[in-house]
């Protein structure tokens, strides 16, 4: 059974930076595509960023510049490198992958989340 669990959340000042973590556990076949998503208080979940397997980034517009995604293949772990931090990016942050634990099957796997506060 597949396991997704986030780390790295914490306070910080705005300003700051954090790198957020996610690990993964059970039998993965491959990872097909990574993203971090967040929701804060009273707010929809949102879209932070993304990358797929050939490389290729997309990041929402109130992170861009600030925010790096990245992957080690060997760990199959991702990353969320957070800069220059803002108190709106105050939010419980969440991975999301699609695994495939074989070959001709794949889905998509959710973290429990990691809350992140920043204050001004």
């Amino acid at each position: 059974q597949v396991q997704l669990v986030e780390s790295g959340g914490g306070l910080v000042q705005a300003g700051g930076s954090l790198e957020l973590s996610c690990t993964t556990s059970g039998s993965i076949f491959r990872i097909n595509s990574m993203a971090w998503y967040r929701q804060a208080p009273g707010k929809q979940r949102e879209l932070v960023a993304a990358l797929t397997r050939g490389g290729l980034t997309n990041y929402a517009d109130s992170v861009k510049d600030r925010f790096t995604i990245s992957r080690d293949n060997a760990k199959n772990m991702v990353y969320l490198q957070m800069n220059s931090l803002k108190p709106e990016d105050t939010a419980v942050y969440y991975c999301k992958l699609e695994i495939a634990t074989r070959d001709y099957y794949a889905m998509d796997y959710w973290g429990k989340g990691t809350l992140v506060t920043v204050s001004s």
